[in-house]
């Protein structure tokens, strides 16, 4: 199933002074390098949302701190598709220094593809065939 990664830069305040980085900024990377691919691949999360009032909404998370991140380090955040339920993504998330390798942290993420509904509830829908396709085409995506 589809791979993605891409490059980023520790900004200030995202990790402490010894290179720890703040659980919720972990959880931001992996959840930016989604919605970068989805872009990439033709469904921006706003254009979903215009469309039809569909996302995928954060279902559950695990994510382990391993190694530092300070500010200013390069930093390439990893995401591999690998599961696709009816609704659901399931993805095994890494990110690791951009030039030693050395992991950073990892985990795991599962998306819930929902709609807005009239009332405002939020319910569950199937993910779409286009959508479905383009995230089971293998290989990978790379944003340098």
């Amino acid at each position: 199933m589809i791979m993605y990664s891409r490059e980023l830069t520790v900004n200030w305040g995202e990790s402490d002074p010894f290179g720890l980085v703040y659980f919720p900024l972990m959880l931001a990377w992996f959840n930016d390098t989604e919605h970068e691919l989805l872009r990439v691949i033709g469904y921006a999360t706003d254009k979903m949302i215009a469309k039809d009032r569909s996302a995928f909404v954060m279902g559950d998370v695990h994510f382990r701190f391993i190694g530092p991140a300070a500010y200013g380090d390069k930093v390439r955040t990893m995401i591999q598709l690998v599961k696709m339920t009816k609704s659901t993504l399931h993805w095994d998330c890494k990110a690791v220094q951009a030039s030693s390798g050395a992991t950073i942290c990892e985990g795991r993420a599962i998306r819930i593809h929902a709609q807005v509904q009239a009332d405002a509830k939020i319910a569950t829908r199937p993910i779409p065939d286009d959508i479905r396709k383009a995230l089971s085409e293998t290989g990978s995506l790379v944003k340098m």
